[in-house]
């Protein structure tokens, strides 16, 4: 009986050893919070063709639908990035004398983010091959909705304007890997657009 109370006691002395022994004064730092991978697909570019008086190149990943929300017009589309819960909302409108608003319209809705951006970089589009003029704005910020917005024109008859927005929380430092993605697709969409 000696040797069982002896094998318990010995267990019993080893496991308060244990418990004294783990409590330590080491510092505790937590992990920061992770993110999932994000699988990128490859690129592939295909024609939009309409009745609308633009072609453009697309991804072959993302949806093309017809705008029907709210005050939506005639060559109003989403381009759809679903894989992304993203889309590049594009708004077309025929000049008639009213460019200059146009123009500050594009401004001002861009300006609507200064809020949240750290900067807004404006990157010049000029194609005079093709008669496609207009401005990129780059909105840097974690907490901004839109991280890019941009506008074309002729000056004289046509004006289309697009802004990517994602159906998330705005978080643009996790996205970044998805915003850049995306960027080159609307680097595409402004390099193959033409007027019909």
């Amino acid at each position: 009986m000696k040797t069982a109370n002896n094998g318990a006691a010995y267990c019993l002395l080893l496991t308060v050893y244990f418990l004294v022994s783990s409590c330590g004064e080491e510092d505790y730092t937590p992990k920061p919070r992770g993110f999932f991978r994000i699988e990128l697909p490859e690129k592939n570019y295909q024609t939009y063709q309409s009745d609308c008086p633009f072609t453009f190149e697309y991804p072959v990943y993302a949806s093309i639908e017809n705008d029907t929300k709210g005050l939506a017009e005639p060559c109003w589309i989403n381009l759809n990035f679903t894989q992304f819960r993203g889309t590049l909302h594009i708004s077309y409108k025929p000049v008639e004398g009213n460019i200059v608003k146009y123009l500050e319209d594009a401004r001002d809705l861009t300006n609507k983010h200064i809020a949240k951006a750290a900067a807004i970089n404006e990157i010049l589009i000029s194609r005079p091959d093709k008669n496609v003029y207009g401005l990129v704005y780059d909105i840097e910020g974690s907490g901004a909705a839109s991280p890019i917005q941009f506008f074309v024109t002729d000056s004289s008859k046509h004006f289309l304007r697009g802004a990517l927005y994602f159906n998330v929380r705005p978080n643009n430092d996790s996205l970044q890997p998805v915003i850049n993605f995306i960027k080159q697709d609307i680097d595409k969409f402004i390099d193959s657009f033409e007027w019909k």
